[in-house]
């Protein structure tokens, strides 16, 4: 039983030769992670048992492969619920995002620094998100591309890159030096009109 393992057991079964002791290790291994991630996740909404089962089947391959990289820091269960939490977190990330429409974040990300205005702010605030609404429409009509500020307004809201790859139809090692690309016009831009790019966060983030 999986509760009676130390963490050496746990390496030596699941690397076992042996077909009866490798399929013992592997069942209690997901045995193990259903119960972390049960426990783990219990908080979260529309997280039901064909989720966790998924994940549990995608968590046992990738501990599988990744455990000639376990050194021992923490315990060997600790080490694999981590795996398997982290691969449902990114899941999670993934279906919240699934059905946002890339032209929708784009449009939403409001440039009129009219429309833009909080009563509650100090007019040098406002003074000073308008000047910097204005520099940063005129660097993305001049210098960007559509595809380069959809880009960018998805970072912004916090989209997994990989799913921004996706809705663009693209590679992460493309859509990187995409991002890459725009952050380069957007900071040469914003600096010649005295702004930072650290500083659109606070306006449209």
């Amino acid at each position: 039983m999986s509760e009676f393992r130390v963490d050496q057991q746990w390496l030596d079964d699941l690397r076992s030769p042996d077909s009866r002791r490798h399929s013992a290790a592997i069942e209690d291994l997901r045995d193990m992670l259903l119960r972390g991630l049960s426990k783990s996740l219990s908080h979260q909404d529309n997280v039901d048992v064909a989720f966790l089962e998924d994940i549990v089947q995608e968590a046992t391959i990738k501990i599988l492969k990744k455990l000639d990289s376990y050194q021992g820091r923490s315990k060997f269960r600790t080490w694999a619920i981590t795996i398997a939490v982290r691969t449902a977190i990114s899941h999670m990330r993934k279906k919240q995002w699934q059905d946002v429409s890339l032209d929708k974040l784009a449009s939403q990300a409001e440039l009129d620094p009219q429309l833009a205005m909080d009563r509650s702010e100090t007019a040098e605030q406002q003074d000073t998100k308008a000047a910097l609404l204005s520099a940063l429409k005129q660097v993305i009509d001049q210098e960007l591309t559509p595809k380069q500020w959809t880009a960018i307004t998805a970072e912004l809201a916090g989209m997994p890159l990989s799913e921004v790859a996706d809705k663009l139809g693209t590679s992460p090692n493309s859509l990187y030096k995409l991002l890459h690309d725009a952050r380069k016009k957007l900071r040469r831009g914003l600096e010649a009109a005295g702004f930072t790019i650290d500083d659109v966060r606070s306006v449209i983030a």
